[in-house]
């Protein structure tokens, strides 16, 4: 699957969390353990990235679902 990036995602998010990967974005909206819908026409998708720590990645996009928007890691997020 192809994936798109806002503008916002590539010069804010990357900016301020340099450490994310497009990669592992890309990972957990191919393989989501949860997703749901959000109140602005975007979605949140999670799975977990064991190279964060095993926490959970929070990834939202867009209402086509394959462009990125945000991401950072979710600590509050509990299955």
């Amino acid at each position: 699957m192809h994936f798109l990036y806002t503008d916002y995602f590539e010069k804010h998010v990357l900016r301020k969390r340099p450490y994310l990967k497009k990669e592992w974005c890309e990972r957990v909206l191919e393989n989501p353990r949860f997703w749901e819908p959000q109140d602005d026409n975007r979605f949140r998708f999670w799975a977990v990235i064991e190279e964060l720590g095993g926490r959970y990645l929070r990834v939202v996009t867009l209402a086509d679902k394959v462009t990125i928007h945000n991401a950072f890691p979710d600590r509050r997020f509990k299955p």
